[in-house]
């Protein structure tokens, strides 16, 4: 049976990149590689859960004119932070916990956005997606954002055999080599969304099929 693995693996990231170069990047990674800035990463990325990419930019765009860094959003009205942010998914959740986050960075940490997972991970709102993100591209740390994306296709592939995008995570730290941990979850993400999709994925025009396991795939295209 074919099946992802560390031999292969150099020609299916080759195969993704080109797939990737033809499509626009996700609008978290768009503003990290423009910004570098952890604060935008950040809360771009608590924007973008549940929401599309469209809306989230222009959300973000409206939420840094009136709140361009972490004081500012500390000292946000909440209904104006609302008015900013709509219609993200959840937004009258989303900007209390975005004003309780700045005010605790500005409390605990000095203004300045946790580099470390742990940390990140006990503001509410944010999840491990997001703490790797702030990581990664923020901080340009060693890390893998997984996904809902990122934790299927892998499956799919046979390259790891997990129940959780947590065990995903673990595993790939143990297996994926460095060198791929910060583009992986791009790559991934934008094939499932075009290509490799949850129910029926395209296989016939798939450029990586001959070394997918299809682990999981009742029916396809």
């Amino acid at each position: 049976m074919p099946g992802v693995n560390n031999r292969n693996l150099p020609y299916v990231v080759k195969r993704l990149r080109a797939e990737y170069g033809k499509k626009d990047a996700p609008i978290v990674t768009l503003i990290a590689v423009t910004t570098r800035e952890p604060y935008k990463v950040l809360t771009s990325c608590i924007l973008s859960l549940r929401t599309q990419d469209q809306v989230t930019a222009e959300a973000s765009k409206r939420l840094f004119a009136l709140a361009p860094d972490v004081e500012a959003l500390a000292a946000c009205d909440v209904n104006k932070l609302e008015k900013a942010i709509y219609p993200v998914g959840f937004y009258k959740t989303k900007a209390p916990q975005l004003i309780a986050m700045a005010r605790r960075i500005c409390v605990e940490h000095e203004g300045r956005v946790p580099d470390d997972i742990d940390t990140l991970l006990t503001f509410k709102g944010v999840g491990r997606k997001t703490a790797n993100l702030v990581v990664t591209m923020g901080y340009g740390k060693p890390g893998i954002c997984v996904d809902t994306h990122v934790h299927r296709i892998t499956n799919l592939w046979g390259y790891v055999k997990t129940t959780t995008p947590e065990k995903t995570e673990a595993a790939l730290r143990e297996k994926l080599p460095k060198k791929y941990w910060l583009e992986i979850n791009d790559l991934l993400v934008s094939y499932g969304q075009t290509h490799c999709r949850p129910t029926s994925p395209i296989c016939s025009t798939c450029t990586i099929a001959k070394w997918c396991a299809r682990i999981g795939v009742e029916r396809s295209r």
